[in-house]
């Protein structure tokens, strides 16, 4: 079977508004409350939902949703059946709700998907929209698992290494990364260095390291350029940190490849 989306899309609340499944919802459900509240009742447990929760349900689960009069809500939902999804939902156990992360580019990928939702139909679009729910869905559960309280690092840290993936190549300061935290500069560094086992900075040489050496498989980018590219400024700079950390010079790498 192939990937089936119901619906999805984008909702915002201000008057009442009330959903019933007694037979059980058709299909898996995703909901992320991105603004104000609202009640749901899944599995026979009614609940609050908040901004930063996500709901997840499988096929069959009894399922209410209930907005009151005069109270606003804001969520982004999709309804989706299809064998990789099963296969997706076994590899581990998905809690029905949790607190996540509002992530931009997970929401981008949401939107995304609601844009070629509304396309006319056609099988170039069918295949988009299968690898961007796939994309989605794989996001989605990455910030499930890094909330999650067994996840081997606090949030706060793994928030600090997203920002340093995304920035690494740009300037950026420990200042700025605090600050995304929502931590201060002595309290962010402190805890970064205990959990990852590094510093922020060294942290960062490494996603550009990374980045570098991508560029010199991939890329006829030349070597000053890839430095620049990649946020170490200089070619003599790069070719130092590359040296020290793999033992021979960026030119030679390229080389033996």
């Amino acid at each position: 079977m192939s990937l089936k989306i119901y619906f999805c899309g984008y909702s915002y609340h201000t008057q009442g508004y009330y959903s019933q499944h007694k037979s059980g919802f058709p299909g898996y459900l995703f909901r992320l409350q991105t603004e104000g509240f609202c009640e749901v009742v899944v599995k026979g447990k009614r609940r609050t939902l908040e901004k930063g929760d996500l709901l997840i349900i499988q096929p069959g689960d009894y399922y209410e949703l209930l907005v009151e009069a005069g109270q606003s809500s804001a969520d982004y939902h999709l309804s989706c059946k299809g064998d990789w999804v099963d296969e997706w939902w076994e590899r581990s156990a998905k809690p029905t709700i949790s607190k996540v992360d509002l992530d931009e580019k997970t929401l981008a990928l949401w939107r995304h998907l609601i844009v070629e939702e509304r396309r006319p139909s056609s099988e170039e679009n069918k295949e988009l929209s299968e690898y961007l729910l796939r994309a989605l869905c794989l996001s989605l559960e990455r910030a499930v698992n890094e909330t999650a309280p067994s996840f081997n690092r606090p949030y706060t840290v793994t928030r600090m290494m997203r920002y340093i993936e995304e920035h690494a190549t740009t300037s950026f300061k420990v200042e700025d990364v605090a600050k995304h935290a929502g931590l201060s500069v002595s309290r962010s560094v402190h805890l970064f260095k205990s959990s990852v086992g590094k510093t922020m900075i060294e942290y960062a040489l490494e996603v550009r390291l990374s980045a570098a050496m991508e560029r010199m498989k991939y890329t006829t980018m030349t070597l000053e350029q890839i430095a620049e590219d990649c946020g170490f400024g200089s070619y003599p700079y790069f070719h130092r940190v590359f040296q020290k950390k793999f033992g021979l010079a960026p030119g030679a790498y390229r080389q033996q490849d």
